[in-house]
């Protein structure tokens, strides 16, 4: 019976006959289960060669893509007290609605003619300027008569002068022949008194040629007094021609004085303009500051300044609103040691909140529920909470719910490799990052699946 002779009997024993083959013989239910645990252990290991999508999970919530349409407050641009409330929450308005009347608290701007009054004192202003500038140009004109009118005394004064130098020749000619006559007459008398000595000529011919004598000498000492007189009167035209020279230069002088301090006032004027210019442009732009007006198109939220007679200071928030106009975005935050795996178009599955999903993970192809998305923008200094903050916007050919609103939560699921189930839990066993293989030219590189390296024994 221990079966050595490979001629079995086997076949000739009715098993049911001995008891003994009854107590030892293995139950039905016990082979079943070992075919069972046979194709199990066949189909799990069949199953571990699936292709399985490597993904990065993670939480977000809901934004928008531009800055300008997320929820925001709008505030008070000047202190001042609420006089009316013109919207309710929860009113969609458009731009430039009126939301609330706000009235003056400072005690500066408490005159209500202060816009016209300032205006006023600009035209006064102006004015001025004006008169400032015909005075210069009347002074420029003064001073232009003066040059001119010392030019024509400079040519008067220089006329003078040259008549005086010819007078000056002329009384030098005339002493010239007055000296002449002299000797001329000085000879004669000497020698008509030689020849009254020796009786020839009377003493009438000598007394006349002594009174000859005489008038020519009263005519030299007249040539010279004339002589000295022509050239005092040139020394005096010469000093006239300074002294007017001098005279002309003190009046332009002062005229351009008088001009320079002119110009200095009307500078001044001219500051003074544009400073009550500025002013009245501020009362001007304040008195538009009093009606607190919708940036856009949006919803009133919530109205964080209550009741009439409240005041607000300068920038504090009266109401927050929603933009009616928005793009959503998906706002994940990612470890730093999955960044390197996100880049820009990367697809993204979504699970949104209050929207029920069924989702396989490795198999985004078999979820249910689901909605995609790609990453358009990843940010490069990393938030207070550790992570990485990336945006993703919704896929244009199957777009998000129109319910979703702004803050709600999202469950985000970054769709990487492809990769065997086998290789995947090696991965996941040895706790390393999930493959990131770049397309270049278009060809996505297939991952180099490797065998786990046994350990050294």
């Amino acid at each position: 019976m221990l079966n050595i002779s490979p001629n079995s009997v086997k076949q000739r024993i009715n098993e049911k006959d001995y008891q003994s083959f009854q107590e030892t013989d293995l139950p039905a239910s016990n082979r079943m289960f070992k075919y069972w645990l046979i194709s199990s252990f066949i189909i799990l290991f069949l199953s571990l060669f699936l292709p399985w999508t490597q993904n990065i999970q993670t939480k977000g919530k809901l934004t928008t893509l531009n800055p300008g349409q997320r929820p925001q407050s709008i505030e008070a641009t000047i202190a001042g007290r609420i006089d009316k409330w013109f919207v309710r929450e929860g009113q969609f308005v458009k731009k430039g609605d009126t939301i609330a009347h706000l009235s003056e608290i400072k005690v500066d701007y408490f005159d209500e003619g202060l816009v016209s009054r300032t205006q006023m004192q600009v035209a006064a202003k102006s004015s001025s300027i004006q008169a400032y500038s015909q005075k210069t140009n009347a002074l420029e004109q003064q001073i232009a008569a003066m040059q001119k009118e010392l030019g024509f005394k400079k040519e008067q004064l220089e006329n003078k002068v040259q008549q005086a130098s010819f007078k000056i020749k002329s009384a030098e000619a005339n002493l010239k022949q007055a000296a002449i006559d002299f000797q001329i007459a000085e000879y004669q008398y000497r020698r008509t008194d030689t020849l009254f000595q020796k009786g020839i000529k009377s003493l009438t011919d000598l007394e006349g040629k002594r009174l000859k004598m005489q008038e020519t000498e009263a005519k030299v000492v007249a040539a010279t007094n004339k002589l000295a007189e022509a050239k005092n009167n040139e020394q005096i035209a010469q000093l006239d021609f300074s002294t007017i020279e001098n005279e002309y230069a003190n009046k332009i002088a002062k005229a351009q004085s008088e001009k320079f301090s002119t110009l200095s006032a009307q500078f001044d004027a001219t500051g003074s303009v544009n400073k009550l210019e500025n002013q009245y442009q501020n009362y001007l732009k304040r008195a538009d500051f009093y009606y607190v007006t919708a940036p856009q198109d949006c919803y009133i939220n919530q109205a964080l300044k209550k009741g009439i007679g409240e005041t607000v200071k300068e920038g504090e928030a009266l109401v927050t609103i929603m933009p009616a106009d928005f793009d959503l975005a998906v706002e994940l935050f990612v470890l730093p040691m999955d960044l390197p795996l996100v880049q820009l178009g990367q697809e993204v599955r979504f699970i949104f909140d209050g929207w029920p999903a069924f989702v396989f993970s490795g198999w985004p192809g078999l979820s249910f529920g689901t909605y995609h998305g790609h990453i358009t923008a990843i940010e490069n200094n990393i938030s207070k909470n550790g992570k990485y903050r990336v945006l993703v916007r919704s896929h244009k050919e199957k777009p998000w719910p129109d319910a979703l609103r702004v803050g709600s939560g999202a469950q985000g699921i970054a769709l990487l490799n492809n990769v065997p189930i086998w290789y995947e839990l090696w991965r996941q066993l040895n706790g390393f990052p999930p493959d990131f293989y770049e397309e270049e030219n278009g060809k996505s590189e297939q991952p180099k699946l490797k065998a786990p390296v046994k350990s050294l024994k």
